[in-house]
């Protein structure tokens, strides 16, 4: 058995936003599917979703149904798959209210404009009206945003959110986020690549590697003295402005594991710079490194600094 996501524990607060980061396959998007009942063929072999009291992994389908795009809805990842082509754009945006408030099609119809036109998307009674493939990436991006936006859902999980936009429409979403966490006290979990883009939005920030949370705690905490190598590397590929003119980016070196064939011990020891000889044996528990960060290293939970 291959597992995707193992022992990843974390809980978030009306109106605060927590950003989950790390490389590609590092768990990530399974994390999120999980908590939707969405990672199929995937299972949930062990532990519990907790949402008001239930644990959403022991629900029925038809409940997780109600639960699902009304109390905790998601923007996915691929815009151009996640659209369905035989549908107006503005239906498929209008759907969810529709099944979940029970507004009549007008009515519905025109929160789906709105809320077209509060995501950047130019004429929205217009492009209400095309289908998926007369919209451009960004604007499919757009529309999967609004979807997920038009029931002000309790819990928002945003998937890459802004991966197809300019900085322009990036800049737009993100504070059309923030206003939803401000005003209606959406909790949203923020999963990105992008690291500027979690100092900027988000509170607590969560670090994976191979199916693991390696490091979490508070955002500027963790930026600013991070307490595992693969984030303290992570930080330190950033290009900076303040760079030599010549100086050469700074990679990690190698490639994240196979889940099917992990190294023993921590799974980021065959590419980390602070490796000591237990690292390779033993793998690390997330215990708490200093005053509010946690981390699963044994380099730094022996006191040293990165």
């Amino acid at each position: 058995m291959v597992k995707a996501v193992d022992g990843v524990s974390f809980e978030i607060s009306p109106g605060e936003t927590l950003g989950i980061v790390g490389e590609s396959g590092s768990g990530k998007s399974v994390t999120a599917l999980s908590v939707m009942r969405l990672q199929r063929p995937g299972k949930v072999v062990s532990g519990k979703v907790m949402f008001k009291g239930r644990d959403l992994t022991k629900v029925s389908e038809g409940e997780m149904r109600e639960i699902r795009g009304q109390d905790i809805a998601m923007i996915f990842q691929d815009p151009m798959t996640s659209l369905n082509p035989v549908f107006r754009t503005g239906w498929q945006v209008a759907e969810p209210v529709r099944l979940h408030h029970g507004l009549d099609k007008a009515k519905a119809m025109g929160v789906a404009v709105s809320m077209l036109g509060k995501v950047g998307i130019p004429s929205p009674e217009t492009r209400a009206r095309d289908y998926p493939h007369q919209f451009s990436g960004g604007m499919r991006q757009r529309a999967m945003i609004a979807m997920g936006l038009t029931t002000t859902p309790k819990v928002l999980i945003a998937d890459e959110p802004t991966t197809a936009l300019d900085v322009t429409i990036q800049a737009q979403i993100l504070d059309l986020l923030r206003h939803v966490n401000r005003d209606f006290g959406t909790a949203t979990i923020l999963i990105t690549h992008n690291l500027g883009v979690v100092a900027g939005m988000c509170e607590r920030v969560m670090v994976m590697y191979a199916g693991r949370v390696v490091e979490a705690g508070p955002t500027v905490d963790v930026f600013a003295h991070p307490k595992h190598p693969y984030t303290w590397s992570l930080l330190r590929s950033i290009p900076r402005l303040d760079a030599e003119r010549h100086e050469p980016l700074k990679p990690i070196e190698g490639l994240p594991p196979d889940l099917i064939d992990l190294p023993t011990g921590c799974a980021f020891h065959p590419r980390c710079k602070f490796t000591i000889e237990r690292c390779s044996r033993d793998v690390p528990a997330l215990n708490r490194v200093g005053e509010t960060q946690l981390a699963a290293c044994w380099v730094t939970q022996s006191g040293v600094e990165l």
